[in-house]
Formats: C-alpha cells, sequence, structure tokens
C-alpha cells in the first residue's frame, strides 16, 4: 500500500466520522442533568435488571410475533422505544434481538426445539420491568417463569447535591 492509498483511506474514514458523527456532549451542566436513577429510601440505584426465563414457551420462531410482544412489554413497562433489531436463526427458527429503550433494553435469546426463551429486561427512571411480565407470559404462554432481579448501580443516596 502506497503513502497515497494510506492518504486516501484516512481522508476517507475522516470524511465518514464527519458524517455519521454522533452527539457526544450537552448544553445541559451536570448539576442540571437528570441521570434518571431511581431513589428509595437511604440508596439510590442505576435501574432494575429482571433476568426472565420461559420453560414450555410457544411461538418463539415468529419474528412478527416476537416483535408485537416486545412492543407491548415496552408500552406496558411505560419505557421508550427506540428500535427494535430481531436476528431469526435458520434450520431451528430461533431468534435473538433485542429492543433498545430510552431507558435502557429488553433483549430475547429463543431455543424453539427447546420450548425455552430467555429475556433480559433493565430499566432506569420511572420505567416499571416487571409490568412486562404478563405480557410475556400471554404472548408466549410459558408452563414455568422463573424470574431473577437484581438492583443495578445501587449506592448510598448523594448528600451532596442540593435540590
Amino acid at each position: 500500500m502506497s503513502i497515497k492509498d494510506i492518504n486516501d483511506t484516512q481522508k476517507y474514514f475522516n470524511t465518514l466520522s464527519q458524517q455519521r458523527s454522533w452527539p457526544v456532549g450537552s448544553a445541559v451542566t451536570s448539576r442540571d442533568r437528570k441521570d434518571f436513577f431511581i431513589r428509595r429510601d437511604d440508596y439510590e440505584f442505576a435501574g432494575n435488571h429482571l433476568i426472565i426465563d420461559l420453560f414450555g414457551a410457544q411461538q418463539l420462531d415468529s419474528l412478527d410475533h416476537m416483535e408485537e410482544a416486545l412492543r407491548e412489554a415496552v408500552e406496558a413497562a411505560g419505557a421508550t422505544l427506540l428500535h427494535i433489531h430481531l436476528h431469526h436463526f435458520t434450520p431451528n427458527g430461533g431468534i435473538s434481538g433485542v429492543a433498545v429503550l430510552a431507558e435502557s433494553h429488553i433483549s430475547v435469546h429463543t431455543w424453539p426445539e427447546r420450548q425455552f426463551a430467555a429475556f433480559d429486561v433493565f430499566m432506569c427512571g420511572d420505567a416499571e420491568p416487571a409490568k412486562t411480565l404478563p405480557v410475556l407470559e400471554r404472548f408466549f404462554t410459558p408452563i414455568q417463569v422463573d424470574v431473577k432481579e437484581f438492583i443495578r448501580g445501587r449506592m448510598p443516596l448523594d448528600t451532596t447535591v442540593t435540590p
């Protein structure tokens, strides 16, 4: 590769990065910025993270069904949908995907041949991830549901911030 080729490549990537630049800052000062941490009693935390396993579940190979379930789960939780991306595997028809939320995400991985689905629901702010459970149960009619909840980023209340 010649120096000219390297320079041309650098120019190309510089132009590309300028065209696809992501916002990296905010005009809001750190004092005024809302971080969407949740406050409870004497602590605050980033969000609730549910790990949901569905056993004996049905309709785990339909992209349309999965997208509708994710959209309804987001709505039920009071979250803000930004984007859904789903991938369909062959030959068994499993799905992996994510609903990207302003409040975090819902991800899913399915094994229809095992009638098993693994959902990961993480939300901050006022969103209520537990409200996704009835939606997922209605859409996939599992025989058994296992849920584990994690409090993410738990820390003492910041007493240095004044309202």
